[in-house]
């Protein structure tokens, strides 16, 4: 490599140094060290347009090592993708565009929000699945207009957390060619050297996955990394995993090496002798040489000029096929499902109960129709979620055609695969038990901070799982999700309300929803109507104008509210039940449609809910009171265990008495 290769790798080293220590907070050991694989990716390998971010066929850059942000940082300053040096100096600061780790929707160009370890690994498995499925879908003989890379980067860490694993078995499995991971091995943790927590062979596992192994020895030597991202790019039939042998801190003298270059400015001296060191021509913080950036500038022009080709490229298949052009327009189109909240057919349902797992699936099968870019599936139980798309393919290694995932038991990769097929621009989903919803968590938080309208089916909602007992039955799992921000939660009635949380989860932009469901059938009920798309709404009124009393329930249990309602009807006791379906979006809703529902006027409230009463109180108040479940479930038919823990139409009347 030139000498102005040499320089511009190292002006990400002192940018992110510098960045570093005027906020004195950060990670520099990772992006001293993987400056030069960053460079020669991005400048020599990889295509992409810092004028475009949004260019379709680009090469995907997932850092998921998200602590070393200062890496993403420099190389998005240094190639025009318009962070300037004064938003590098503001790193770590409050609303600047360089916080402490990347962030999706803030800062252009970074294409996840990472930082949880291992998640930035899962996600790019889903792009990489995206890719070869558009490609599968609509590439033609000459007309490779899909045809890109999934690039990810992370450390030990990542390679650490179970995820990865779970997300590269997947992915060797799948034969995801277009996938190339970049293994920083600097055998450090925070902790000391990774020996004393990480020995085994990490080129061996990925052996084992599936993946073509490629080891550079010189992890700084720019010849042997291009050589070997390009012997990654030829294979095209297995992904690829590169490890490089690198030195965290690499060019500080005194912490080069050493985990103490993991987590914490440099220091002022240490700086001093990092540029000295390397040869930097100036001691002047952030400074760049004006060679460095005009050879940066060169090879973002190499960038338009590719994306410039594929332009002339698409439009030429647009004309030859217009109307595979007019479907990967559609399958990339999040509002091509708004329509149907005036589909007639689509609002339509048989008058029987049924349980709302099942009606999901209908629901399911009737959006897929509507939405080409649904692409997802489960962890092993699609049979029980319901969640497969019929008359529709699997996704294999031999047909990426199929719009349905296996994702085998996986379901942490699966969430966050799921996040990655949602980025790309497809709608992603994904489906598990509510009570193993507890490890697709993490993911979905990191879908509700990006903004991205990821769906999760979670199915046997309650107690009501029944035979299979406590470890099989969620308590506290609806309360962790409404506590989520920017997350939608639902947990349907019957099927106008499951119709509603499906409407919901297809035509949003910005929100991930989850739709919980039941395994025993549950009755339609009279008053059920769209409302529900207001996430609470009153579902059978009183006769008067202020009633006696509220109930407020969701799921299974609102059948038992409607029923308690008659019975106290019959002693006189005029009671509204509002059905509570979201919750989240309720709390959207405006102040005087809250008031409407939940007036304030009415403090004899009861909450009915086979799960935890964590929530509640902020509906039922000082003097209300709930039906819900104080500690775990048992294993016994359904309906014994709703009477064992007194979700019965009788122990709601005495609830609700209890609070006249």
């Amino acid at each position: 490599m030139s000498n102005i290769d040499v320089m511009s790798a190292n002006a990400i080293r002192v940018l992110a140094a510098d960045a570093i220590q005027k906020a004195k907070s950060g990670h520099p050991g990772l992006p001293l060290g993987c400056a030069d694989i960053a460079y020669t990716l991005w400048g020599k390998e990889m295509n992409h347009n810092p004028k475009n971010p949004d260019w379709r066929n680009r090469d995907r850059f997932i850092l998921s090592g998200g602590h070393g942000s200062t890496l993403l940082y420099s190389l998005l300053h240094l190639f025009g993708y318009g962070l300037k040096k004064e938003d590098l100096m503001q790193f770590r600061q409050m609303d600047s565009l360089t916080p402490g780790h990347p962030e999706y929707r803030h800062t252009r160009g970074v294409e996840a929000t990472t930082g949880p370890l291992g998640q930035g690994m899962a996600m790019a498995v889903g792009m990489a699945m995206a890719e070869k499925h558009m490609a599968a879908k609509y590439n033609k003989d000459g007309y490779k207009v899909f045809d890109h890379f999934t690039y990810v980067l992370g450390g030990d860490g990542c390679m650490m957390e179970g995820i990865s694993s779970e997300a590269f078995s997947l992915a060797g499995t799948l034969g995801l060619g277009k996938l190339i991971v970049l293994y920083d091995s600097n055998n450090i943790t925070i902790e000391g050297s990774t020996d004393i927590a990480f020995a085994e062979n990490v080129e061996t596992r990925f052996q084992a996955f599936g993946f073509q192994t490629i080891v550079v020895e010189d992890g700084h030597d720019m010849e042997q990394i291009q050589k070997a991202l390009q012997a990654a790019k030829a294979e095209e039939n297995k992904p690829s995993f590169i490890m490089f042998k690198t030195k965290i801190g690499k060019g500080c003298p005194a912490k080069e090496g050493s985990p103490k270059a993991h987590g914490e400015p440099l220091g002022d001296d240490n700086i001093v002798a990092l540029k000295e060191n390397i040869g930097w021509p100036s001691q002047e913080a952030f400074f760049v040489p004006d060679e460095v950036y005009a050879n940066y500038a060169e090879l973002a022009a190499n960038g338009a000029k590719k994306e410039d080709e594929w332009n002339k490229l698409y439009a030429d298949y647009c004309a030859k096929y217009p109307e595979d052009a007019k479907a990967i327009e559609a399958d990339l189109n999040l509002d091509i499902a708004a329509s149907l909240i005036e589909n007639a057919d689509y609002w339509t349902f048989e008058d029987k109960a049924e349980a709302t797992r099942k009606l999901a699936g209908m629901a399911l099968n009737r959006v897929k129709e509507f939405v080409p870019g649904l692409f997802g599936g489960s962890a092993d139980l699609a049979p029980s979620n319901i969640s497969d798309m019929k008359g529709e393919a699997y996704f294999s290694k031999e047909d990426g055609t199929g719009r349905n995932i296996h994702y085998g038991v996986r379901e942490q990769a699966m969430a966050a695969v799921a996040n990655g097929i949602t980025l790309y621009g497809l709608r992603g989903y994904a489906a598990t038990f509510f009570v193993f919803s507890d490890y697709c968590k993490p993911m979905a938080r990191l879908a509700s901070l990006m903004k991205i309208p990821t769906m999760f089916i979670f199915s046997h909602d309650s107690i009501g799982v029944g035979e299979d007992g406590p470890t099989h039955e969620p308590i506290e799992q609806a309360a962790m999700w409404r506590a989520l921000p920017n997350f939608h939660m639902f947990r349907p009635a019957d099927a106008t309300e499951t119709l509603a949380a499906m409407y919901s989860a297809v035509t949003s932009k910005n929100t991930p929803t989850a739709i919980v469901t039941t395994r025993q059938n549950l009755p339609q009920n009279a008053g059920s109507s769209k409302d529900a798309l207001k996430g609470g709404y009153v579902l059978q009124d009183s006769t008067k104008a202020v009633p006696d009393a509220i109930i407020m329930a969701s799921g299974s249990e609102v059948n038992i509210s409607v029923k308690a309602k008659e019975i106290l009807a019959a002693e006189g006791i005029d009671v509204r039940v509002v059905s509570m379906p979201c919750i989240d979006l309720f709390e959207e809703q405006s102040a005087e449609y809250k008031e409407s529902v939940l007036p304030k006027a009415v403090r004899a409230r009861v909450a009915v809910e086979a799960l935890s009463d964590f929530g509640w109180g902020k509906y039922v108040g000082l003097d209300g009171a709930t039906l819900t479940m104080t500690g775990f479930g048992a294993s016994a038919p359904q309906n014994l265990l709703f009477e064992k823990f007194g979700f019965t139409a009788e122990n709601v009347v005495a609830k609700v008495k209890s609070v006249l």
